[in-house]
């Protein structure tokens, strides 16, 4: 069967080129991932001046929703389309909504301008991770997926920072209006450096139907999680009719998919044991990764004096250690030609330290900043040999919506982590609160342990509330390493298959 996409000939790229191109898609992928980092800081500032502080945490889900929803369906078209012209129009309306966002009136009108953004911001890291499939043998897209992590890094230690000047010094909107001037770079130097990329010969209708439909199934699942989170009860009458939706919508997606020639997901990719296996692994590293990112500041808030910065440098190990951890396991995998013993040795180490994490005193900062560094390496080790692997196991044909795929299986993994866990967390400080015959729900004794005036407790001997939100914080980790500790059993289940050296010369599948 002839593939729908052409790749590019590598014996016409040299390494100059490549390494043009990696820089290209380093931009891009700086551009996606400041924005998730840049923008916590101000958070506050943004809901005060806009008078939506029931609205703030959609600035932060609606944005992880959208790039959810859109990734796999950037994959599918750049498999279609060529990934320079897919690339370029994802970079272009990320910039149109990080306008939109600067310009916001209103809290309503920011939500979605950051859901447009995140429709933008999907498209961002998995065209650039088959981008590098395109253009470097399997056994070397460790190499290169390790400089990708390097782009990582560099947006969670200095987003942050730049945040807090920017909201600080000149206003919060202008954490959007930086976007501008990086996005136009990176939209010049990628287009320049991947013009040498051959587009696909044979155009194929794109399904638009099965799009629809995941994204409809998709947004409303994300929606209701992201609800409880929030805490609002699991059935309630707007989540009962979200769950209906979504299981109609998932439903027909999966018949449509059956019956279209060129579905957006082929889900004959989950046949493939390796690619199923290794979007389990993304889907439950990145759910301790964002959570983590959450609840760490979140505990350090409520029973320590440390305050917001000082919350911020503890989760520095954390920010750093990822990205070491995926070039360490970038590296091995292109010495070794293998995956499966470097993704087993992240899974053995991050539940290790969300154990240790477990049974560390908030107050002990060096511990507690050890124990992140460790998760943070372990999760690093997981992240490019799972990206890999999926790559390695599919034809090239479908490199590109495969690599789509497992970024969605990690905004998902992080959509429903914080979800999740956050739900849980609430319900046990709940639980908490009523043994010491106080009727308060979790929100609220969050609001009194940080500080803020106005709560149903307020006022109140807080002795005991510190006592319930250390034990249900340590319940709530301890909970996250048991989650963590599948993935041991899933890499298990792995075969230790070898890497290819070719890089792809031809898109035709037989």
């Amino acid at each position: 069967m002839s593939s729908a996409a052409v790749s590019p000939s590598p014996q016409s790229l040299s390494q100059d080129d490549i390494r043009s191109i990696v820089v290209g898609l380093m931009l891009a992928i700086l551009l996606g991932a400041l924005d998730q980092t840049i923008v916590s800081v101000a958070l506050p500032k943004m809901a005060a001046d806009l008078h939506g502080i029931s609205l703030l945490a959609w600035v932060v889900s609606g944005y992880l929703i959208a790039m959810a929803v859109a990734t796999p369906i950037y994959g599918k078209l750049g498999d279609l389309y060529g990934r320079r012209i897919v690339l370029s129009s994802a970079i272009v309306l990320f910039l149109v909504a990080s306008a939109a966002c600067a310009l916001a009136p209103t809290m309503p009108v920011l939500v979605g301008a950051r859901i447009l953004q995140g429709l933008g911001g999907g498209g961002l890291i998995s065209v650039a991770q088959a981008t590098i499939a395109d253009v470097v043998s399997p056994r070397d897209r460790g190499r290169y997926q390790a400089y990708i992590s390097g782009a990582f890094a560099v947006a969670s230690v200095s987003g942050p920072v730049l945040g807090g000047v920017l909201t600080t010094y000149l206003s919060w909107r202008w954490v959007f209006w930086i976007n501008l001037p990086i996005g136009l770079v990176a939209l010049l130097i990628s287009r320049r450096a991947m013009a040498k990329l051959q587009v696909p010969h044979v155009k194929r209708a794109v399904d638009y139907l099965g799009a629809g439909l995941l994204t409809a199934g998709l947004s409303a699942m994300l929606l209701a999680i992201t609800r409880v989170g929030q805490g609002t009860p699991w059935f309630d009458d707007i989540n009962t009719w979200l769950i209906v939706i979504t299981l109609i919508s998932l439903s027909a997606f999966v018949w449509n998919s059956r019956r279209t020639a060129e579905p957006i997901i082929p889900l004959s990719l989950f046949r493939i044991k390796t690619v199923t296996i290794s979007c389990l692994i993304l889907f439950i590293a990145f759910v301790q990764l964002v959570a983590l990112t959450v609840l760490v500041p979140l505990e350090l808030q409520m029973v320590t004096s440390v305050g917001a910065d000082g919350a911020a440098l503890r989760l520095i190990p954390l920010s750093l250690s990822v990205p070491l951890g995926a070039f360490i396991g970038g590296r091995l995998m292109t010495r070794w030609g293998t995956f499966k013993h470097i993704q087993l040795a992240g899974a053995l180490i991050a539940p290790l330290g969300i154990f240790l994490l477990a049974l560390s005193s908030p107050t002990s900062s060096f511990f507690m900043m050890a124990c992140l560094a460790l998760v943070g390496l372990g999760i690093g080790l997981q992240l490019p040999t799972s990206t890999v692997a999926v790559q390695n196991a599919v034809p090239y044909r479908h490199v590109g919506v495969a690599t789509g795929v497992s970024a969605f299986c990690r905004s998902l993994g992080a959509a429903m982590g914080i979800a999740l866990l956050m739900a849980f967390l609430l319900g046990w400080l709940r639980a908490g609160a009523i043994t010491l015959g106080k009727t308060v729900n979790g929100a609220d004794i969050i609001n009194t342990l940080i500080g803020q005036a106005g709560t149903a407790s307020s006022g109140a001997d807080t002795t005991g509330l510190l006592q319930i939100a250390q034990q249900s914080f340590q319940d709530v980790y301890l909970l996250a390493a048991a989650i963590a500790t599948l993935s041991i059993v899933l890499t298990l289940l792995l075969k230790n298959e070898s890497l290819s050296e070719k890089a792809p010369v031809s898109a035709q599948d037989v």
